[in-house]
């Protein structure tokens, strides 16, 4: 499973260093999007490949 680990606040959710695991990845009309559940399971967010790419760095 690929870990993800956040580089940048996001306001009011999380903060730069928690760990996020993928669950699932969708493309529609050439927009990919990625779910993201956090590592103590208490929240998931949504984000683009665009966004995933600036604001995150695999770990796994």
């Amino acid at each position: 499973m690929k870990m993800f680990k956040l580089i940048e606040d996001v306001p009011s959710a999380y903060k730069k260093g928690t760990k996020f695991f993928l669950i699932s990845h969708s493309e529609f009309i050439g927009v990919k999007s990625y779910v993201l559940l956090s590592e103590d399971l208490k929240g998931k967010i949504e984000v683009t490949e665009e966004e995933l790419r600036s604001n995150f760095v695999t770990i796994r």
